[in-house]
């Protein structure tokens, strides 16, 4: 588990707690590229959005092996999102808009994602097969 204040700082951890993994594990580059692209995404909107880099708050990753997956979660000390109402970033309107691509990104590369707590949690899980 990695818990951490909400400074944009901290998501260096990520990458660490990935490479550890993808020993751990002996996961493919695509599978870690997909990992650590989600889980970035994930906890740069925790500290920006949902904690809204309240340093007094904090963000948490846990993560457990399942049968032939890997599965995440990481949650804020927000009061979470619309998370079924986020702008679609690749409609002509979004395209050249910095930012808004997170969430896309997460079911992009995720195998199954969930939110739950309102948006303040989100849970990914990754297939290993």
């Amino acid at each position: 588990m990695l818990k951490f204040n909400s400074n944009p700082r901290n998501v260096v951890v990520v990458e660490s707690f990935v490479d550890n993994l993808v020993t751990k594990y002996k996961l493919s580059p695509d599978k870690k590229g997909s990992i650590l692209i989600s889980l970035t995404e994930a906890v740069t909107n925790a500290i920006r959005h949902g904690n809204q880099f309240d340093e007094k708050k904090s963000v948490e990753v846990r993560h457990r092996k399942q049968k032939n997956c890997l599965a995440f979660r990481i949650t804020d000390e927000g009061t979470g999102f619309d998370f079924d109402n986020v702008p679609d970033p690749t409609s002509p309107e979004n395209l050249l808009k910095c930012g808004g691509r997170g969430v896309f990104l997460m079911r992009q590369l995720s195998d199954e994602i969930e939110f739950k707590n309102n948006g303040s949690t989100v849970e990914m899980r990754f297939d290993l097969c």
